[in-house]
């Protein structure tokens, strides 16, 4: 622990392959230290009460969200987008609204695709949590541009995160947790594969229960995977996903177009092939079919809502 706050407390001073190195450094020694709870925690999988699934009996669901950084990431997203739709496949983008100019007609193409757009923040300083008084600020802001831009879902960078907080936005849907990622710089996972529920602290008072539903990504980060470990394959995702399938979880994934190298370009720097990505999305399709629900985040936080929210505030007995 005194390690990593002396690495993040050190990290705007140093230049990026100085950090890249350090936080190898680190992450090596954490990786050792939770090698029996990560990228597997087993009691992640307990079943919530009275859950029953989801939607036509699907054996898991699986979800591919993206945290677009800077503006190369930006740039990079078309592209990206358009190899997951050659596949069938959709997915999130989220875009921090004051880091880079967020170009509207990149969302609205997206859009039209039938992807998804959220917000990442405000402007990634990793000072979103700095106090309440900074957070409110922010929040203000933030609650702008999700009503410009007719967004539902929202992910802090970094992952940091603090539930109560976020209630202050206008959301249907947060995405700023993990079920266990001991290499993040706010570490605190909450210990589960499924969605869950944040209850507001005042009712609507009409019968509906007021609150954001809870995704946490549940496999592992492409930068731990690719960057920070350097793994040349995809072993750590197949693992990962096939105990979320066996447990009938979320299999939730957050990439980042930022170190993808696309169009066929050779990796250089802080960046892995693209074909990564693809070839995982390649695995899911050729191993699970129609067994998997494949969801936007916006859809699995309504199923959720409709499902396991608004019948308990029907039943409340159930």
């Amino acid at each position: 622990m005194w390690t990593r706050k002396s690495y993040y407390l050190l990290k705007p001073l140093l230049p990026r392959s100085v950090q890249l190195s350090m936080r190898r450094i680190v992450a090596k020694r954490q990786r050792k230290v939770n090698e029996f709870r990560w990228p597997i925690l087993e009691e992640a999988a307990t079943v919530p009460t009275n859950w029953r699934g989801w939607p036509n009996q699907a054996q898991f669901a699986f979800v591919a969200t993206h945290d677009v950084e800077t503006q190369k990431g930006h740039e990079q997203c078309w592209s990206v987008a358009m190899a997951e739709k050659e596949l069938g496949i959709r997915s999130s983008y989220n875009f921090v609204p004051e880091r880079y100019i967020v170009a509207p007609e990149l969302r609205a193409k997206l859009e039209e695709n039938g992807f998804e757009v959220g917000v990442h923040g405000l402007n990634h300083d990793g000072r979103l949590y700095a106090s309440r008084k900074e957070f409110l600020q922010r929040a203000q802001k933030i609650n702008h541009y999700i009503a410009e831009w007719g967004v539902v879902g929202f992910r802090s960078p970094a992952m940091h995160h603090n539930l109560e907080w976020i209630r202050d936005l206008n959301i249907d849907y947060d995405a700023s947790t993990f079920d266990v990622d001991p290499f993040e710089p706010q570490p605190d996972g909450v210990g589960t594969i499924f969605p869950f529920w944040v209850e507001h602290e005042q009712s609507l008072g009409n019968g509906n229960r007021s609150g954001y539903v809870e995704l946490p990504y549940t496999l592992p980060q492409d930068h731990s995977v690719f960057i920070i470990f350097q793994e040349k394959n995809i072993d750590t995702w197949k693992r990962k996903l096939e105990w979320i399938a066996n447990k009938g979880g979320m299999a939730l994934l957050n990439t980042h177009p930022d170190y993808m190298s696309v169009n066929g370009k050779r990796p250089i720097g802080e960046e892995y092939p693209l074909e990564y990505y693809i070839e995982f999305l390649e695995f899911i399709q050729s191993e699970y079919g129609n067994s998997c629900w494949h969801a936007l985040p916006r859809e699995i936080a309504k199923y959720y809502r409709t499902e396991y929210v608004e019948t308990k505030s029907q039943n409340p007995r159930n």
